[in-house]
Order: C-alpha cells, then structure tokens, then sequence
C-alpha cells in the first residue's frame, strides 16, 4: 500500500513539473511595424508555407532574428514567423505617416479626383514604398499637395535599427614551417639558360588634377528618372502618396474640353447659375500644368463663365506662363463700389516672379468680371517666418495681369 503511494505521488509531481516547464521565448533584438494594410506571417521562408497570422497596418512586431533581407518577428498576440523588410516600417517611419495623414487633414481640398482602377495610397513617395491603403475602382479622393521624386529603390530603415550579426574571429594561420630539401634551396645552375630583362621602371605619378582631366562630356551629371506624385485625402480621414498619373480631376467635362492637353491641377466653384429649363451651371476656377515633372504646381490659371443667354461657357480671366503654388483658396472679397462695400466671391494664388519672390494676390469675381484686389509678398515653405512680409494694394507702376478679351474690346470701343 504504500509503495503504491509514492508511486501514485511521484507521478503527480512529474506531472506539475510537465505542466509548469513552458518553452523559453526567443529575445527580441528590435521593434518594428507593420507597413501594408495586410502582411501575411508565414511559418518558414518559402512563399508557400504555412501563414500563421495576418498582420495589419500599424501593428507592433518584435525582430528576432535576420537572414538577409528578411525578418524573423514576433507580434504581440505571442505569433511568430517572416516576413520581408520592405513591408516593416521603424518607429520614426511610423511616426512619419502619422504626421502625414494629420497634416493631409489640415490642408484645403484643390480638387476631387477621380480613381478608375484600384490604387494603392503609399506611405511615402515611391512606387515600393508600403501601401497600407487603397482606394477602390470608381472611388474618388482630395487633392491636397504635389511633389516631384526621384525613382530610386526603396529602403527599409528597420535594417538601422537591428544591430548587425557578430563578425566571426579570423582563423589563425598555422604556424608549421614546411622544411625545403637542399635541392629546392639551391637549383642547379645552367650556362645556356637565358638572362631575364632587367625589371620595369617605375611609372610616373599621375598629375594632382587627374580627375579633372579623366572627365569626358558622357560622364556629366545625368538626372534619373523621377515621377510627379500626389498627396491625397480620403473620405474616411486617411491619406498618402498616389501617382499623379493615375487621378483625374473631377471638373465638368464641358470645361475639361477646353485644357487643351494640359494636366489640370485644381479646380473650384465660384457660384452657379440657372437656365431657363432649371438646370444648374456653375462658373469654375482652374489651375492647369503643360508639361510634366515641374517643381511648381501649375503654370496657367483661367476662370469659366456660364454665358445662360448663349447656353455655353465663356473665358472671363486667364493668365498663361506663371509659376503657381499650392494651395489655391476661395473665400469672399470686400470691394467698393460706388461708395458701397459688397462682399462678393473671390479667390487667392500664390505665384512666384523671375527673382524668386513669391506673391500671394486676391481677386474679386463680380458677376462676369476678375480684378485684383490685393497684393502680398510671403515665404518660401521652410523659411523662418510663414507671416507675410508686405500688405498693401498693387503698386500703379506693377503691371497688372492679362485682361479678358471682351475687356480689352470694350475699353477700344470707348476710345
């Protein structure tokens, strides 16, 4: 009987031991996040093996070990597994897309874009970059900045941040002497054998400026390619970087026929009007760009008129060759006239003059008519300062901007 106890006690302890033995967690060697909307976490590195987990935008990953250009992780539910470096972002890239999609919120709208296929929204200005939203075919999205950037391979920044593999200590050589017979020290002489040509002399050193000289015309600095890219905003509050390529703006295309083959690159309403069957037109603002990869925002302004007795659409204001930036608003205007203060539509651009000046000029649109209201000078973005530096109304010596034709016929008719 009681040998049937220590048995019966034995086995319960061994049993407490099994139960309490848990296999050691593997130590984290640094921290990632999850870069697309959707990264599959696969067991092995074989793109056929088994997914143990799908990870999703944003999630927080612990690296555990490196084999070239992939991550063996660990997510927080206890799940591990590999995945590629190009899908991970480091903290400070995390946080850079966070800023991102809250400064997209703050900026106005220039436009809504169409999206006629599924487009990817990346994280940052490059065709790898990761994708962690998509807009769906027939979608559309705000247009909210443009930059121009270089198409270079992307690289992750987790790679900075995982400290490298330890460097294996070199092999020791051995130091065993390997005895020569007396032959091998000594060959035998030979009298017919022939003399070798004394050795080379030393060649000259190259001139200090030998860089220069090496130059040739085909080894200047070529420009790679780059792609104009588009900071847009969804409807649900996220945003990122789209090819400028694959958005087209919204506008009537009654008035997109008149671009020209010009890329337009905002448009806005500055009222409506109504036709006798009831039908609904509206006079349009746009800033339009002739030729791609420029580091201004668009080169051509023009606003629209909705003639109702001619049932078409007349140019009010244009100007050509300019080189605007974004954003371009449109608020209310104060004007006088005839010793009353209307408020009336209005709008804003911000054009840059032959010597680097950037000017920020308001006008007025009073039924069929634009004038130019006011005139400030304001930085650069990334100057110290974002107020403006001067208020005041065009000077009479400054040249005020292209007319309307129909303006210009009229002021000859009255002469």
């Amino acid at each position: 009987m009681h040998h049937f106890r220590r048995i019966l006690l034995a086995g319960f302890v061994c049993l407490l031991m099994s139960c309490g033995s848990e296999t050691p967690r593997s130590r984290a060697i640094g921290e990632a996040y999850v870069g697309p909307a959707a990264l599959p976490l696969r067991n092995e590195l074989s793109t056929r093996s088994q997914i143990v987990a799908t990870l999703k935008h944003g999630e927080k990953l612990e690296v555990l070990q490196t084999r070239r250009r992939f991550f063996k992780v660990r997510n927080m539910g206890g799940s591990e597994g590999w995945v590629d470096a190009k899908n991970l972002l480091s903290a400070q890239q995390m946080a850079a897309v966070q800023r991102t999609v809250s400064q997209a919120n703050t900026l106005p709208s220039q436009g809504r874009a169409a999206v006629f296929e599924a487009l990817n929204i990346h994280t940052e200005p490059n065709r790898q970059s990761p994708s962690p939203f998509q807009v769906a075919a027939g979608g559309s999205v705000d247009v909210v900045a443009h930059i121009v950037a270089p198409r270079v391979p992307y690289r992750s920044a987790v790679a900075e941040i995982v400290p490298p593999a330890p460097k294996l200590p070199p092999s020791k050589k051995s130091k065993r002497k390997v005895r020569k017979t007396k032959a091998e020290k000594e060959p035998p002489e030979d009298e017919n054998a022939p003399v070798a040509p004394p050795p080379m002399p030393a060649p000259p050193k190259l001139p200090e400026n030998w860089r220069e000289l090496s130059k040739t015309d085909l080894e200047g600095d070529k420009p790679g390619r780059k792609d104009d890219w588009t900071l847009v905003r969804t409807s649900d509050k996220k945003a990122g970087w789209v090819l400028t390529r694959m958005l087209v703006m919204g506008i009537p295309d009654e008035v997109a026929q008149y671009a020209e083959g010009k890329r337009i690159t905002s448009y806005f309403s500055l009222g409506e009007v109504t036709e006798e069957d009831g039908r609904k037109k509206n006079h349009w603002l746009w800033t339009t760009l002739a030729h791609p990869l420029q580091q201004h925002d668009f080169d051509g302004m023009r606003v629209f008129i909705y003639n109702v007795r001619r049932h078409r659409y007349e140019t009010a204001y244009i100007e050509r060759e300019i080189k605007g930036f974004y954003p371009v608003l449109t608020k209310t205007v104060e004007v006088t006239e005839n010793r009353k203060t209307l408020t009336v539509p209005g709008f804003s651009i911000t054009t840059e003059d032959k010597d680097g000046q950037r000017w920020k000029r308001t006008f007025a649109f009073q039924g069929n008519r634009v004038r130019l209201t006011q005139k400030e000078a304001v930085d650069k973005p990334g100057d110290r300062s974002d107020t403006p530096l001067i208020s005041q109304a065009p000077p009479a010596s400054h040249p005020l901007p292209e007319k309307s034709l129909w303006t210009r016929v009229r002021k000859l008719f009255n002469r």
